[in-house]
């Protein structure tokens, strides 16, 4: 534990005029319209627009500005005046392979895609082509094709009118294969929680905030990824609450916040302290740690029993509501602190002072993000927090729960909307009776499953329906040479990005409108919807003109390929879904009618309408029908052992990045700026290892499977990390990871730990 936080890179709060100055580069860099504040005035308000970046709550009582940072960034970066008009492709210098050269920074500061494109591969160029071509060409390719071979993606940005679409469209085609971006985020936690209360989701809801006693963290970072969460952070320490974090990484935003909607703060500077306990865990060491906690609430209602006290441990709850409490709890008791401080990194008496808030406090909520998920035994993290809530009965109770923070604005709707490869989680019966005809019932391909099609030959075709999948995935050398070599790709984007550099045979890339832009179709000017971290539904409805006359919506171009591609079928009513998204939305609440009641009455509804959630009503549909303890069979979520020399590899989001988009080179809240090419380790292990503080070195993979994989340039900079723990940026270090590196339960990629080795330049 660190009492005085001891941070050298880090030189201001989150929030404050640091916030202020990072909006301001960008709104430089883009310059889009004044209207742009207009745009923002609106941002996550009923008859408004939901936040194009992470998937954190709308409030009900909104405030003036209900935008973060990240949030306003996003929205600029999309509303830039800048344009990647085909003209761009006529400049001597923009083939697709000398643009291979650029930097992903670059690629997106060209601006808004204004014309549908096709690759020429005699001219290494795109050209503009009109959309009857591209979905003929699209469709002619799609029919050419053995059914199985073709993948649709969603990347979590489209709304649910286009995501129910987009899945119809490829069961109507003939497959499954839809996998999508929780894939490679939070499919831990759409599995994981599953086992063990029975709900794919988080089980709180926005008022709970305000009145759980304490926040519990792993392994999420809401100054970076969700900035509007500081404020519900900044309300529990005002009251009184504590906050406990466990990170390998010292986050600025768990750390202290200069509210920038209170001009008192502004004027003076003043911080909210955030985390009243900061550990330091080594990557992966979160089993061990939650184990430890769990360990000192056993040994404290032990005592308390045995002095005739009132219980620690809710037992009439976990009676009630539980099954495998007894085994759980005897290996607490069976298993001693050295092995837990050896796998953890974290003293005993560092966990037994944070037990002790939890075992203070009335209300616990647990918040996690990837760092959790993405480890090879991933799942068995968030069992084990579900273990620690299970004890005191900090589920299903209000100001308690479990807390994904999810990052896609839609990530979660998607998923509740048919977007899944797996036929468990989709009604099929249902569509057959509403489209008549037989859905295939095989299972499809998740982004693993994927990506190894790609590299057998097996996957033949790509339609994305957003996203930058080639730059996202593990194993990206391996990802542009067999992604190159598919019969067909399509991307629907708004900015030229990577995965667009290594087209297919016959490549398109089909620009799509943004949140923000009014989508008039036959009925007038239409609105989409989103669903957010705590399962609410949010309506959004454009104002800004779209920066081209050529651009469709996301759910006008699927109802283009799908009209294009799919024989005539009485059920599907392409035409007339493009003209009202609220037939649509009909369709979505006739398929899910206990999420979806009155669905287009209620859209526009203050902070949205709630879907429900079992678990948060203690209903837990596991197959037991109780919540489950979950004894572990090992104390690390890591899937190697250490060795001398081999070191636990953290891939990281700076501040000025939103998943595979890069704003710019600053990482203001780690302090460190202009440059991506950096990893970071602590001054202990730079002197054994025998490097100095910024020497150039590489990485390699330490991984046995006959590939090579290394990423050189990096500059080492000396930082506050645990020993034997490391952290590169992503999406650059994802070279280093094998596709094969996975959770074993979800196949979530395992980027929170990988085992890599660093050599000095020019050495090994």
């Amino acid at each position: 534990m660190t009492d005085k936080m001891d941070l050298p890179h880090a030189q201001s709060p989150s929030g404050g005029w640091g916030s202020m100055k990072g909006m301001s580069r960008i709104l430089g860099e883009t310059v889009p319209s004044p209207a742009v504040l207009k745009s923002l005035g609106r941002q996550n308000k009923p008859k408004g627009v939901m936040c194009v970046s992470c998937a954190w709550p709308k409030p009900a009582n909104y405030s003036a500005f209900e935008f973060c940072e990240n949030g306003a960034k996003a929205t600029m970066w999309e509303l830039t005046s800048a344009r990647c008009t085909p003209e761009f492709w006529e400049d001597e210098a923009h083939t697709v392979t000398a643009l291979r050269a650029w930097k992903d920074y670059d690629l997106e500061m060209t601006g808004r895609l204004t014309h549908p494109l096709r690759y020429d591969a005699a001219t290494d160029r795109y050209q503009a082509v009109s959309w009857e071509d591209a979905f003929a060409g699209i469709s002619s390719a799609l029919r050419g094709l053995p059914r199985e071979s073709a993948v649709f993606y969603a990347s979590g940005h489209a709304g649910l009118e286009a995501s129910y679409l987009y899945a119809l469209l490829a069961r109507a085609y003939g497959n499954n294969n839809l996998p999508q971006s929780s894939n490679m985020c939070h499919e831990t936690t759409s599995v994981g929680l599953t086992k063990v209360i029975g709900s794919p989701v988080g089980t709180i809801v926005w008022d709970d905030l305000a009145k759980t006693d304490a926040f519990f963290f792993f392994g999420q970072n809401p100054g970076s990824n969700s900035p509007r969460f500081l404020h519900p952070l900044k309300d529990i320490k005002d009251r009184g609450g504590k906050i406990v974090t466990f990170n390998p990484v010292i986050e600025q935003g768990l750390v202290s916040f200069v509210d920038p909607q209170s001009p008192a703060a502004m004027l003076t500077g003043k911080e909210t302290k955030i985390s009243d306990q900061y550990h330091q865990l080594k990557a992966g060491g979160d089993v061990a740690a939650i184990l430890g906690l769990c360990k000192c609430v056993v040994e404290a209602d032990d005592t308390a029993q045995g002095e005739g006290k009132a219980a620690v441990i809710d037992h009439a709850f976990i009676q009630q509501h539980t099954i495998g409490f007894e085994e759980f709890i005897q290996s607490c008791r069976d298993t001693n602190w050295a092995e837990i401080e050896q796998e953890s990194g974290l003293t005993e008496s560092a966990l037994r002072e944070a037990a002790g808030v939890y075992i203070a406090a009335e209300k616990v909520i647990g918040v996690y993000g990837m760092g959790l998920t993405q480890h090879t035994h991933g799942a068995l993290n968030i069992a084990m927090l579900v273990n620690l809530l299970l004890l005191r009965g900090n589920i299903g109770r209000e100001g308690t729960g479990c807390c994904p923070v999810r990052g896609h604005s839609n990530v979660q709707g998607q998923r509740t909307v048919g977007i899944a490869e797996k036929t468990k989680l989709v009604p099929l019966d249902k569509l057959k009776e509403l489209f008549g005809f037989d859905p295939p019932t095989k299972d499809g391909m998740n982004i693993v499953e994927a990506v190894e099609g790609l590299f057998e030959g097996k996957v033949r075709a790509f339609i994305s329906l957003g996203g930058n999948l080639v730059r996202a995935v593990p194993d990206q050398k391996r990802m542009e040479e067999a992604w190159a070599q598919q019969d067909l790709t399509v991307m629907v984007s708004t900015k030229l990005n990577r995965s667009h550099l290594f087209p297919g045979k016959q490549a398109y890339i089909l620009p799509c409108l943004g949140r923000f832009e009014v989508d008039v179709q036959a009925t007038g000017n239409q609105s989409v919807t989103t669903e957010d971290s705590f399962s609410m539904i949010n309506a959004s409805i454009g104002e800004r003109e779209p920066p081209s006359d050529f651009l469709k919506s996301e759910l006008a171009i699927v109802a283009g390929i799908a009209k294009a591609t799919l024989p005539v079928m009485p059920g599907l009513k392409w035409d007339e879904w493009t003209a009202d998204y609220g037939l649509v939305r009909d369709l979505i609440e006739r398929t899910y009618p206990e999420d979806f009641r009155d669905y287009n009455k209620r859209m526009y509804d203050p902070g949205g309408f709630y879907r429900g959630n079992d678990a948060h009503d203690r209903i837990w549909k596991t197959p037991e029908g109780k919540a489950v303890f979950t004894t572990p069979g090992q104390l690390t979520s890591i899937g190697f052992r250490d060795a001398p020399g081999r070191y636990r590899l953290i891939t990281l989001r700076s501040n000025d990045q939103f998943n595979t988009t890069i704003y710019g080179y600053s990482d203001r809240l780690r302090g460190l700026k202009g440059s991506r090419d950096i990893l970071l380790m602590c001054p202990e292990d730079i002197a054994e290892a025998g490097l100095t503080d910024q020497q150039i070195i590489t990485l390699v993979a330490d991984v046995d499977d006959g590939q090579d994989r290394r990423l050189a340039g990096l500059t080492l900079t000396a930082y506050k990390l645990p020993r034997g723990t490391i952290a590169g940026y992503y999406p650059e270090c994802n070279v280093l990871m094998p596709i094969s590196h996975y959770d074993e339960l979800s196949k979530t990629p395992a980027s929170k730990s990988i085992p890599v080795r660093i050599k000095q330049n020019n050495i090994g």
